[in-house]
C-alpha cells in the first residue's frame, strides 16, 4: 500500500478480519463468584491469541430477553452476574463507598435501529443531562447515523435521549436526556493514577443494569486499535479507510466485533488506554471506570478475549478505557461545537523494528522502538520542526513512541495549537524539536 502523507497514521499493512461476532443475550448464564486472574502490570497481550473488542456487542450487548435473532432465551437458562441496586444495601468496604458514590450517575442506554439493536452504558456528565459514552454504543459499531436512542437511569425511569455530538477517532460521543434531579458524575484525573490502584467498572454488562466489578489498574498507557465506529454517510462509498485511520497487522492485532451485523467497512483507530483487570463484558461499553473514591477516570471501550475468528467475547482480566482527561476534552468539544477536533504532526511513518541485543544483530523480531518517518506533508508541523524522511520519533513530550501506532495516538490526544518536544533519531544521535500541532482537515 502506498504511503499515506495526510496524517501521522501507519503505513504499509494490511487490514485485519473484521467478521462480526453475535451479540449475547442479556440473561446468558456466568458464573457467579469467579474472578478472572489479575492481569499483571506490565505484561503485553498474548500475541496472536488474543483480540480486542468493542464493548458495545461485544460491543452492544443484546436486548433483555432476546438473542441475537431476537427470540426469547430458553427459560432453563441461569441468571447473570449479581448486580448493585442502588435501592439495595452496599458493602461498606472501599469498593462499595466508591460504586454508592457513582452508581446514581451511571446509566444504561438502549440504540434501535432497521440494523439491529443493543444496549450499553455511560455516565451523567452535568445537571443539563449530557451523557457521556462510547460512539460505537450510539452508532451500533457504525452501523447507522439515527439509531433510536432510550436512556434508564439508576432510578429506573428510561428517558428518550438525542445525539449531541460522535467522535469515531476516539469512539467517544455525547448524548442528552432532559432529565430533573440528575446526579453528575465526580471528575478524577487519569493523570494521577498509578499501576496497583483501584479500578471499578459499573454499567450493565449483558444488559443487567447497575453491575459493579472491582480490579485494579495494570497497565496505564496501553495503545490499541479497533474498528471505527463510524456511521455511514449519504452520498459516501464507505469503502478503504477512514480519513487519519491506518490498517494494521502483525502479532497483536485488535478486532472490533459486532452485534450479528457486517462492520460498517470504514478503516481502524488508534487509542491509548488504561488496562484494567476489572471484569468488563458486553454491556459495559461507555460505562464509568471510576477509582476508589467513585470518580471517574476512564470510560470502558474495549476488551480482550482469546481465540479468534467468530464467537463470543467475555472478561478474561484484559479490558481497556479511555483516559478520563482526553475524554473530557472530547467531550467539552462535541458539547460545545457538535464534534471534536484532532492534532495532526504531518508525517507518514512505520514501526521502527527495535535493536537486538546480543545473538544473531540481524536477527528479525517483532519488537518496535519508534516510527520511522517515510514522508513529511510540506508546511506541517513536522516540516516546521524540520523532521526528515529517514527521521526516528521516539517520544512526544513525556510519552514514549513505541511504533507507529502509538505516534498516532498520542498525537491525536493534543489540542489543536499544542506545542510538544518531539525527541527523535537521525543517523543513531538522539536530537529534540519542538512542534505545534495544527487540526486534522482530512477528517
Amino acid at each position: 500500500m502506498a504511503h499515506t502523507p495526510t496524517d501521522q497514521t501507519p503505513t504499509d499493512q494490511t487490514l485485519t478480519d473484521q467478521t462480526p461476532a453475535p451479540a449475547r443475550p442479556a440473561a446468558e448464564a456466568r458464573h457467579p463468584g469467579r474472578r478472572a486472574p489479575r492481569a499483571r502490570a506490565g505484561l503485553g497481550l498474548l500475541a496472536s491469541a488474543v483480540l480486542v473488542t468493542g464493548l458495545a456487542g461485544c460491543g452492544v450487548a443484546a436486548e433483555p430477553g432476546a438473542d441475537a435473532s431476537g427470540s426469547a432465551p430458553d427459560s432453563s437458562t441461569s441468571s447473570g452476574p449479581a448486580s448493585a441496586d442502588p435501592g439495595q444495601d452496599v458493602a461498606d468496604t472501599a469498593v462499595g463507598t466508591a460504586a454508592k458514590t457513582a452508581l446514581p450517575s451511571v446509566v444504561t442506554i438502549s440504540a434501535t435501529s432497521g440494523q439491529g439493536s443493543g444496549s450499553g452504558s455511560g455516565s451523567i456528565l452535568d445537571e443539563e443531562g449530557h451523557i457521556l459514552t462510547n460512539t460505537h454504543v450510539v452508532t451500533l459499531g457504525g452501523q447507522t447515523s439515527d439509531a433510536e436512542l432510550t436512556v434508564r437511569t439508576s432510578d429506573g425511569t428510561v428517558y428518550a435521549a438525542t445525539v449531541v455530538g460522535t467522535d469515531p477517532l476516539s469512539d467517544l460521543a455525547v448524548i442528552k436526556i432532559d432529565a430533573p434531579d440528575l446526579t453528575p458524575i465526580q471528575m478524577g484525573r487519569s493523570a494521577d493514577l498509578k499501576v496497583g490502584d483501584d479500578a471499578i467498572a459499573i454499567g450493565a454488562p449483558l444488559g443487567l443494569p447497575n453491575t459493579v466489578t472491582d480490579g485494579i489498574i495494570s497497565t496505564l498507557d496501553r495503545t490499541i486499535a479497533v474498528a471505527s465506529s463510524e456511521a455511514p454517510r449519504q452520498q459516501e462509498s464507505g469503502q478503504g479507510q477512514g480519513p487519519g485511520q491506518g490498517s494494521s497487522s502483525g502479532p497483536e492485532r485488535f478486532r472490533f466485533e459486532l452485534p450479528g451485523a457486517q462492520q460498517s467497512p470504514q478503516g481502524e483507530v488508534y487509542i491509548n488506554v488504561l488496562q484494567t483487570d476489572a471484569a468488563i463484558n458486553p454491556g459495559n461499553s461507555g460505562g464509568p471506570l471510576v477509582d476508589g473514591q467513585g470518580r471517574l477516570v476512564g470510560v470502558n471501550v474495549a476488551i480482550a478475549s482469546a481465540g479468534q475468528g467468530q464467537g463470543e467475547a467475555g472478561n478474561i482480566g484484559v479490558g481497556f478505557a479511555i483516559p478520563v482527561d482526553y475524554a473530557q476534552r472530547v467531550a467539552q468539544d462535541l458539547i460545545e461545537h457538535g464534534e471534536a477536533t484532532h492534532a495532526v504532526l504531518g508525517v507518514s511513518v512505520t514501526p521502527e523494528p527495535a535493536e537486538v541485543q546480543g545473538g544473531d544483530a540481524q536477527a528479525r523480531t517483532v519488537f518496535s522502538d519508534g516510527a520511522r518517518v517515510h514522508e513529511v506533508v510540506a508546511d506541517s508541523p513536522a516540516a516546521q520542526a524540520g523532521l526528515r524522511e529517514g527521521d526516528v520519533i521516539t517520544a512526544v513530550g513525556e510519552r514514549a513512541v513505541i511504533d507507529s501506532e502509538s505516534l498516532t495516538a498520542v498525537v491525536r490526544e493534543h489540542r489543536v495549537g499544542d506545542s510538544a518536544e518531539i525527541t527523535y533519531l537521525r543517523d543513531g544521535a538522539e536530537q529534540k524539536a519542538q512542534v505545534e500541532f495544527q487540526e486534522d482537515t482530512s477528517q
